[in-house]
């Protein structure tokens, strides 16, 4: 069975979708549209922005997702998932590219998204760290010991973890987890605490903009962060949507389920391939029995 994933931040690069721009003209087409939507041109930034432009959170989250969506629309019936996945903003580009919404609703969603995100990271100063080297429970344990807010955030893969919250409380962490052998507790050079409780406001402003957009039966189960299991029904689709900025990202999960439903081969479609070096990873921690996975 075919499982097709989608990036989250951090796989952006210059020059991301030039090629399908200048290869295929419904992807011309594409980018112009999403430029309109977004009143900016995002494709000048996508081709020819510095890194600075293309890390800003409203900037960076529609680029991925006009990249990710338009690779998948460019697949054309090579495109025939079994399943779906995406790494927190790539659940949108594959509901999008499963069907779910139209591209102009999921870039619609994702701008919302963005901007609440954004907002929310300049009302508290916070940040995010990268465990390495350390068991998920030691890392949740230190986390709710620490005062302040600091929580696991990522499930990235197994001895991979990053935590999120305010500052000191993650600083604090990090001393504490070195102390306990992690092999590395590094701060990452983000703009907030995603995935945590300081979400609240984003997700509360993202919640009307999910609930009053028609969402349809995706082609295929999507194995959404906050549930790790196949989801179909577009209410839950929702709910899970909204709750996920401020729940943490269980990729380690969803994709050891997805292999345990049958999934044999991980195909990433957007920029970058960082997420096929986490599958194999999870692959090969978790023995799994159904035979080799394909990458």
């Amino acid at each position: 069975m075919k499982a097709y994933v989608f990036p989250g931040q951090g796989a952006q690069f210059t020059g991301m979708g030039k090629d399908l721009y200048d290869t295929y003209t419904e992807a011309k087409e594409l980018f112009h549209q999403a430029d309109e939507i977004l009143g900016f041109e995002i494709s000048k930034i996508m081709f020819e922005g510095t890194a600075d432009q293309l890390k800003e959170t409203k900037v960076t989250q529609p680029a991925i997702f006009i990249h990710s969506v338009i690779l998948a629309k460019m697949m054309g019936a090579d495109f025939a998932p079994d399943m779906v996945a995406g790494h927190s903003l790539g659940e949108l580009s594959a509901l999008t590219a499963a069907g779910s919404l139209s591209f102009a609703d999921g870039l619609k969603i994702v701008s919302a998204r963005a901007l609440a995100m954004q907002a929310a990271c300049e009302a508290q100063a916070s940040t995010m760290a990268a465990i390495i080297g350390m068991a998920d429970d030691v890392v949740e344990e230190v986390c709710k010991a620490v005062d302040g807010v600091v929580v696991a955030a990522n499930y990235n893969c197994p001895g991979q973890l990053v935590i999120s919250g305010a500052i000191p409380a993650v600083e604090k962490a990090c001393e504490i987890l070195k102390e306990k052998g992690a092999k590395r507790a590094l701060l990452l050079p983000v703009g907030g605490a995603f995935h945590s409780p300081l979400m609240e406001p984003a997700r509360e402003e993202l919640a009307k903009a999910i609930q009053d957009t028609e969402f349809k039966k995706p082609m295929c189960p999507i194995y959404q962060n906050v549930a790790a299991f196949a989801v179909a029904n577009t209410d839950d689709i929702k709910t899970n949507l909204i709750y996920q900025l401020t729940a943490p990202v269980k990729w380690t999960q969803s994709i050891q389920q997805m292999i345990k439903d049958g999934a044999t081969e991980f195909i990433e479609v957007g920029p970058g391939k960082a997420l096929q070096g986490l599958i194999k990873k999870i692959d090969r921690e978790a023995q799994v029995s159904q035979g080799t996975v394909a990458y």
